[in-house]
C-alpha cells in the first residue's frame, strides 16, 4: 500500500492561476468593497499571502499568519467582516469553477488508487480556507464528502506552505508518520517536486509534453497521470520509502513536530488529553511532558556539549522513568506543549547557526559509541516521529481530515 500525496491545481484540477487568481481577487474585493477599498484589499491580501509562504514559525497557523497582516493593513477586525467573507465563499466563490476543468485522468487515478487500497491525500498548498479547498476538490470531480482522502490541508490546520519542506513534514506528521511507501505527485518542479525531495520523499513529476526539467538535481520520474500507477508497480518497493536522514529533512521534521501536535491536540477535551490507551501506555499529556523535558535536559545540552568540546563523552539517560517520577499525568498538557515549543525553537535556532563542518563534529555516546552531531539530530527527529505517532494513536476521537 502506497501513500500518494497528490497536488491539486494543475495536477488533479485544471486551474490556470493566471486567470483564476485575478478573478478570485476581483470577486473578493467586490464583496468587501463596503468595508475596504478594493485596491488596498488586493495589496493587503497579496502581502498576507506572501507572509504565509515566508513565515516558518511553527507557533502559528497559516490563518493566524494571514490575519496578522491582512486585517491590520485594512484597519479591520475579522469578526466585523466575517459574515461578508462567509458570503463570498458561499455565494461568489462557486462561480470560479467555470475557470477550471475536471480531468478524467485524475478521477480515474484516484478511483483506481483507492480500489487497490492505496492511501490518497490532497497535498495542495494550504493558502485558502477549508471551504475553498473543499470546493476546488469537488470541481475536480472528486467530491471530498464521498471519497476517503487521508488528509486535506487548509490554512486553519497547517502552519507551513509550499515550497517549505516543513509543509511535507507537517503533512506526514498529521497522518501519524505512516510507515511504508510515500510518493509526492505534482506538476510544479519548484513547489511540489524540489521541497518534497528535500524532505527525502520519492516524487513523480506530472510534466507537460516536451517540458524541460529546470532542476535542481537530476530529473525525476515523469509522465502523465495515467502513467503513475504503472510506474509505481514497476518500482522496487524499497525505492519508494522516504529517506529522512539529510540535515534539511531533519530540520523540517523538528520544525513540524510542535506544529502538527498543536493541530492534533487543538480542541481536545481534558479527558482526551489524559487518555491512556492501555495500562502502561502514555497519554498525550505524558508524551508532551516527555518531549518537553527531553528537549530541555537531553537534546539541547548534548548538542551544546558537542559544539563546545572536542569529541566529548555523552552519558546515556533513562528518561522513560520520568513519567512516573515527575507525575506527568498530573501536569497541564497545554502548558507542556507551550514549553516544548519554546525549547524546540531554541534547538532550531542552534541548528540554523551550524556550519557544514559542525554537523560532522564527533562525540562518544555511552550507548551508541562513536557518533556525530548529525547522527544525534537524526535520532531526535526519529524520536519526534515515534511520539507524534504515539499521540495520534492515543487520541480516542478522529481528527479533521
Amino acid at each position: 500500500m502506497t501513500l500518494l500525496l497528490l497536488d491539486l491545481d494543475d495536477t488533479l484540477l485544471g486551474n490556470h492561476m493566471d486567470s483564476f487568481i485575478p478573478a478570485y481577487l476581483k470577486g473578493l474585493s467586490a464583496r468587501l468593497a463596503s468595508v475596504a477599498d478594493p485596491s488596498l484589499m488586493v495589496k493587503a491580501l497579496l502581502a498576507a499571502t506572501d507572509h504565509m509562504v515566508a513565515d516558518a514559525d511553527p507557533a502559528h497557523t497559516l490563518e493566524e499568519k494571514f490575519d496578522s497582516v491582512f486585517f491590520p493593513a485594512l484597519h479591520l477586525q475579522r469578526p466585523a467582516v466575517q459574515s461578508l467573507i462567509d458570503t463570498f465563499y458561499r455565494d461568489d466563490f462557486p462561480a470560479l469553477a467555470a475557470l477550471t476543468e475536471s480531468r478524467p485522468a485524475a478521477i480515474n487515478l484516484v478511483g483506481k488508487a483507492l480500489a487497490r487500497r492505496d492511501q490518497v491525500a490532497i497535498a495542495t498548498n494550504p493558502l485558502f480556507p477549508r471551504t475553498a479547498i473543499l470546493q476546488r476538490i469537488a470541481w475536480a470531480g472528486l467530491p471530498p464528502d464521498q471519497l476517503p482522502f487521508a488528509l486535506i490541508p487548509s490554512y486553519e490546520t497547517f502552519h507551513f506552505a509550499k515550497p517549505n519542506p516543513a509543509y511535507f513534514a507537517e503533512f506526514l506528521a498529521q497522518l501519524g508518520w505512516p510507515e511504508g511507501p510515500v510518493v509526492m505527485v505534482g506538476d510544479d518542479p519548484r513547489m511540489d517536486i524540489a521541497p518534497a525531495r528535500q524532505l527525502g520523499l520519492p516524487v513523480f513529476w506530472v510534466a507537460k509534453p516536451g517540458a524541460a526539467w529546470p532542476g535542481p538535481g537530476p530529473e525525476p520520474a515523469r509522465g502523465r497521470l495515467e502513467d503513475l500507477l504503472p510506474w509505481l508497480d514497476a518500482q522496487p518497493p524499497a525505492s519508494l520509502l522516504p529517506d529522512f536522514t539529510n540535515p534539511l529533512a531533519q530540520q523540517a521534521i523538528l520544525r513540524a513536530t510542535p506544529a502538527a501536535l498543536s493541530t492534533l491536540l487543538n480542541g481536545r477535551s481534558a479527558e482526551d488529553l489524559l487518555y491512556q490507551p492501555a495500562p502502561g501506555e502514555w497519554s498525550p499529556t505524558e508524551v508532551l511532558c516527555h518531549l518537553r523535558d527531553v528537549e530541555r535536559e537531553v537534546n539541547l545540552p548534548r548538542l551544546r556539549t558537542i559544539l563546545a568540546s572536542a569529541n566529548p563523552f555523552i552519558p546515556g539517560q533513562d528518561t522513560d522513568r520520568w513519567a512516573l517520577e515527575r507525575q506527568y499525568q498530573q501536569q497541564d498538557c497545554l502548558e507542556a506543549q507551550t514549553d516544548f515549543l519554546y525549547a524546540r525553537l531554541e534547538l532550531l535556532a542552534l541548528l540554523a547557526s551550524l556550519s557544514e563542518p559542525d554537523w560532522e563534529r564527533s562525540a562518544r555516546h555511552a550507548i551508541f559509541g562513536p557518533t556525530r552531531l548529525s547522527e544525534l539530530v537524526n535520532i531526535i527527529a526519529s524520536h519526534d516521529r515515534l511520539h507524534v505517532r504515539q499521540v495520534l494513536q492515543s487520541l480516542p476521537t478522529p481528527i479533521l481530515s
